[in-house]
């Protein structure tokens, strides 16, 4: 194959590693598997990543970012809470449908870490990088819209991954977005409903 940098030889064989797990399962992402899927030579492999466990560490910073950047590019001036989580809700079920392989992956880590005792802790730090990010978007979408939380952005965070968690495999199951709909835009409502006008008001 041509010849790749660096950075594009690791996010293919990401994005390789992604399908195969997402296809066969955790077990079944060797590197041979991995490379045969990318096109790619074992030696490719090795010019990429130190071993299979150091890709497999870099699969939740790689789809976290993405996901991240694609809820990010939603938010824009002029629109009230409710119609900018919806957005962001929206963009996030795009990324979904356009690539369910990665998302399909991404459930399959979680459980193979659960149930394999030595990953318990990488299963934790999964959900801290989504809680992490998530907690950015929400904090953002209030002060975009000049609003408030309720409770922490700590805790609406986490209401949102499990809300997207769940939206996620029931798309990924039955892959219809006019029966996805409904939920995306009682998500948003329930979320936007967690929030305060921002207290402007001037000191006494």
């Amino acid at each position: 194959m041509a010849r790749m940098a660096v950075t594009e030889r690791r996010a293919a064989l990401i994005q390789a590693a992604l399908r195969v797990i997402a296809a066969d399962g955790v077990a079944a992402a060797t590197t041979r598997a991995i490379t045969a899927e990318a096109g790619m030579s074992l030696a490719s492999f090795h010019y990429a990543f130190r071993s299979r466990d150091e890709l497999i560490a870099e699969l939740i910073p790689y789809v976290v970012e993405h996901e991240s950047l694609a809820a990010e590019q939603t938010l824009a001036v002029g629109h009230d809470l409710r119609e900018t989580i919806q957005r962001g809700l929206q963009g996030f079920l795009d990324l979904v449908a356009a690539d369910p392989a990665r998302e399909q992956a991404m459930f399959e880590l979680s459980l193979y870490a659960l149930r394999t005792e030595e990953l318990h802790e990488a299963a934790k730090a999964q959900y801290a990088s989504y809680y992490k990010a998530a907690e950015g978007i929400v904090e953002a979408a209030a002060q975009l819209t000049g609003r408030t939380w309720s409770r922490p952005a700590s805790e609406i965070a986490q209401i949102v991954v499990t809300l997207t968690d769940g939206l996620t495999l029931g798309w990924l199951v039955h892959r219809d977005r006019a029966a996805t709909q409904p939920i995306l835009d009682f998500a948003a409502d329930a979320i936007a409903a967690l929030a305060d006008p921002l207290d402007t008001s001037e000191p006494a």
